[in-house]
């Protein structure tokens, strides 16, 4: 991981195969997929690894109970399988956490336990666990926070946790070991072009000012929120691509929770889906789903969205937490894929899958998706790169790769 040795590589490299703006979970994954089959690697990041949405998560690998319930199912298996992979390739990094969805109602434990035991079939040899319906005695002695006030029981249910900022700097090593090249603190300023064709980008180094030209048969914008701008460096009147949305999490203190289960609840006011998971001693609240006009590296909560979350985790908590109990607070912007036709600034209603898109000069961009399908989203980048600029063909690897620090 030695800055030297980048710079180094800029300097002495005439053209790359393949360069990589953007070193978040998206542009990482794919650094890691170019790397591994042999392709000459550069990836570039303006800030420092995984700085924005990639290390402002809910700490989740997961399929996605609630894309479940939309009628989401390829999304769910797609992102199961790779859940899979997460905790096969990474499992220093990802381990197994139970949840339970309170039951409040008579027909929500044959409804969830019905919907989680498909949640279980299509996550196949990976499952995590079991679900399976709890009584309210057997909740109460996992959750003794929950609220007792007409509490039925409970659902069971498994799905991964996992610390992402670790993992953007596992892959950022993992590029490294597998002779790629990762350098932060370089931003690309405006691209290199033939012919109106890309042909590579020119990066400022934040440390001393050197502008370098660095040639490439590839281009892949795997920026996030930031797409957008990297787009429009290439072309200024391309429409916005990208429909930011902003999650907020909260920390509070453990005393909330006692326990070691996470608390799922399944439909909060505005139809959506809250978390509170143990983290580090602590508790992580979250996540709001508000859409945004701007895409900024430091997004700030709103009070109406911390009142959101501390209103609606209090009518399931028997302590209540205050904003005196809020230990930390931290928001991500998530680079959805703007919706063709107007879905009323409903956040929830826009895909969350990954989508690519071609420029006219050649300049690929990778949008939407998430921590868990990183991979398979690097993959489909890369193939995708490798048909449209002829590069040699070869096999991914990445399903079987080890990450950085892999630990049985």
């Amino acid at each position: 991981m030695s800055r030297k040795n980048g710079i180094n590589q800029i300097e002495s490299t005439e053209i790359w195969d393949i360069i990589i703006i953007g070193g978040g979970a998206t542009g990482l994954g794919a650094a890691v997929e170019a790397t591994t089959r042999g392709y000459k690697t550069l990836l570039l990041e303006q800030y420092d690894y995984t700085i924005g949405t990639s290390s402002r998560s809910t700490k989740l690998v997961h399929g996605g109970v609630r894309y479940l319930a939309q009628g989401n199912v390829p999304l769910v298996f797609e992102a199961l399988k790779e859940r899979g992979l997460l905790l096969k390739n990474a499992p220093h990094l990802v381990s197994n956490k139970p949840f339970l969805i309170p039951s409040y109602k008579w027909w929500y434990k044959p409804f969830y336990t019905f919907g989680l035991t498909i949640y279980d079939l299509l996550s196949g040899r990976s499952r995590f666990g079991t679900s399976r319906p709890y009584s309210r005695e057997k909740t109460l002695e996992k959750i003794p926070t929950i609220k007792k006030l007409n509490l039925r029981g409970s659902i069971l249910y498994h799905d991964g946790q996992f610390d992402d900022a670790r993992l953007g700097v596992n892959l950022a090593q993992t590029i490294i070991d597998n002779n790629g090249t990762a350098l932060n603190y370089m931003k690309v300023t405006e691209f290199l072009k033939e012919n109106n064709k890309i042909k590579g980008v020119f990066a400022k180094d934040g440390e001393t000012g050197t502008v370098y030209e660095i040639k490439a048969k590839a281009v892949l914008n795997a920026t996030g929120v930031f797409v957008d701008s990297i787009i429009q460096k290439d072309n200024p009147k391309t429409k916005n691509v990208i429909k930011p949305s902003q999650g907020v999490h909260i920390v509070i203190d453990n005393k909330f929770l006692q326990s070691d289960y996470a608390l799922m609840i399944p439909k909060t006011r505005d139809g959506r889906v809250l978390f509170a998971v143990p983290w580090h001693n602590k508790v992580i609240l979250g996540t709001t789903d508000v859409p945004k006009d701007e895409a900024l590296i430091e997004p700030r909560a709103t009070k109406e969205e911390i009142d959101f979350i501390l209103e609606t985790a209090g009518r399931y908590l028997e302590i209540k937490p205050s904003r005196a109990d809020i230990k930390s607070v931290f928001a991500g912007l998530r680079p959805l894929a703007a919706p063709k036709t107007d879905a009323k600034g409903k956040t929830k209603e826009i895909s969350r899958s990954h989508k690519i898109i071609i420029s006219e000069s050649g300049l690929v961009s990778i949008i939407g998706g998430k921590w868990t399908t990183y991979r398979e989203m690097g993959e489909d980048a890369i193939d995708k790169l490798v048909a449209l600029f002829n590069l040699p063909k070869r096999e991914s690897i990445s399903e079987e790769l080890h990450i950085h620090g892999y630990k049985e």
